[in-house]
Formats: structure tokens, C-alpha cells, sequence
């Protein structure tokens, strides 16, 4: 079907190593494995040097605090402690960090890039937050915010030419707007329910039930590339999000 690579992601993957086995012999994919770093012990650090194909990408919310507040206490040393076992095998790796208005001065200057480059990362996926918890809005980025998170990875792919810099979902206003709903990727639930993305968790088909082929033709996806909630004009956030109420109207309807 001309899918290069799948995201896997939880919970926490790593603790599912009969799925990422059979996983890993698709050899002629990529496989991201979003994970918190601490089951990379000596056994999964073996199994990566044999299937180079599979990818950690070690989420880190910068400080120590803001990682520990987050993911629990001394996560964040183990996060580095995993870092270094996996530079020393010289392993590819990458880091996660969820961007907040709070976080952004610090996770995004020349010298936090510094310190994960020096730790062996070699990309890093800026995840903008999005305000799934009332009370939260103000953590999410504005207009402004956007902007500048542009401008700084302009500046972070000149400086740092050697690691691969992403951003979700700003970087889609180069890709001609949001690529959920099938476009350019959706999300698998555990369940198998097929959603647009994992920041709209709404579905009316299942992979298990249609296959890859059919969930991709589902009326709720067929729905939103038709009426340009994904693949139209896009300034950077999260396209769904901000539409939520329409999407959910969407999946309410019959299905056409």
C-alpha cells in the first residue's frame, strides 16, 4: 500500500515484546517505537542491534521536574542512563518531547539540543501540546506561539544539520494541511478502531473488522478530506482539535 513506516506507541510498548518481535520482520518498514526508556535493559538493547528497523524514541519532558512530574519519580535518570547505553552501542535513537508555552524557552534552545545530541540523540519530535484536560488551554500554543516554534526549527535545522527535527502537528502547513483521516496517516486504537489521529479519538470502523484498506474508506474519514478538515488551509495546531464539535457531529451522522 506504499506505507513506509508505523508509529507504535501506548502505554508503553516495550512491555509487549511478542507484538514488537513479529513486528520487527517486516523488514521493509520503519517502526518508531514511542516509549518512556525504562524496559530498555541489556535484552531489548540486543534485539535492537538486531532489528535496526525498530527505532526508540525516548519521551523526555526537558528538566528533571518536568519529567518526574510527568512520567514519576527518577525517570529522568533513568531516561539518561538509556540514552547512554544506547550511544554506546551505537544504536539510532530519538527523543519525544511534548512542547508546552511553558516548556518552550527551555526545550527548544541551542543548548538542551546540545545536551541530547551529546547524549547520541539524533532526532528529535516536538509534540505540540493539545488541551485534552479542561484547565489546560493556557499550556497549548496560539497563533504567536506557532510562529515562533517555526522560525526556532528553521533555525535548529541550520544549526544542528546532523539531527532530524520535527514537528507535529505544525509541521503539516508545508504538507498541504492536516494529513489525518488517511491523507497521510491515521491512528489504531487498541482495539483496532481506526480514528483520524490520536488527538481525535472518534471512529466508525475497525481494522479488524475491514482490514487496513476499508478503514481508510470509512464515510467518517471520506467526510473529512471532502469538507477540508484535513488537507485544507492550515496555520499550524491541531486541525481536529480545533473543529472537535464538527467531527463529532460527523460520527453521529448515518453513515453514507
Amino acid at each position: 500500500m506504499g506505507i513506509n513506516f508505523a508509529l507504535l506507541a501506548g502505554g508503553e510498548p516495550m512491555m509487549r515484546k511478542d507484538i514488537l518481535e513479529q513486528v520487527a520482520e517486516v523488514k521493509d518498514m520503519i517502526f518508531p517505537i514511542f516509549t518512556n526508556g525504562t524496559l530498555l535493559g541489556p535484552a531489548y538493547i540486543r534485539f535492537l542491534k538486531q532489528h535496526l528497523n525498530m527505532i526508540p524514541v525516548i519521551s523526555i519532558e526537558g528538566t528533571e521536574n518536568g519529567t518526574d512530574d510527568r512520567r514519576g519519580r527518577g525517570i529522568y535518570q533513568r531516561i539518561l542512563r538509556t540514552m547512554g547505553e544506547l550511544q554506546a552501542e551505537d544504536l539510532f535513537f530519538g527523543a519525544s518531547i511534548t512542547v508546552t508555552t511553558a516548556n518552550f524557552e527551555l526545550v527548544t534552545s541551542d543548548d538542551y539540543v546540545e545536551q541530547l545530541k551529546s547524549l547520541g540523540c539524533r532526532m528529535i519530535i516536538y509534540v505540540e501540546y493539545v488541551p485534552t484536560e479542561p484547565g489546560t488551554e493556557h499550556l497549548a500554543f496560539g497563533d504567536a506561539d506557532i510562529a515562533r516554534m517555526e522560525a526556532v526549527q528553521a533555525h535548529q535545522r541550520e544549526r544542528f544539520p546532523d539531527v532530524i527535527i520535527i514537528s507535529f502537528p505544525g509541521d503539516e502547513q508545508h504538507l498541504g494541511g492536516c494529513l489525518a483521516a488517511g491523507r497521510g496517516f491515521f491512528h489504531i486504537g487498541p482495539d483496532g478502531s481506526a480514528e483520524p489521529c490520536p488527538f481525535s479519538p472518534y471512529s466508525d470502523s475497525n481494522v479488524v473488522q475491514l482490514g487496513v484498506r476499508g478503514a481508510l474508506r470509512s464515510p467518517l474519514f471520506r467526510r473529512l478530506r471532502e469538507v477540508k478538515l484535513v488537507g485544507g488551509e492550515h496555520t499550524g495546531g491541531c486541525a481536529l482539535w480545533e473543529h472537535r464539535e464538527e467531527v463529532e457531529a460527523m460520527v453521529a451522522q448515518p453513515s453514507a
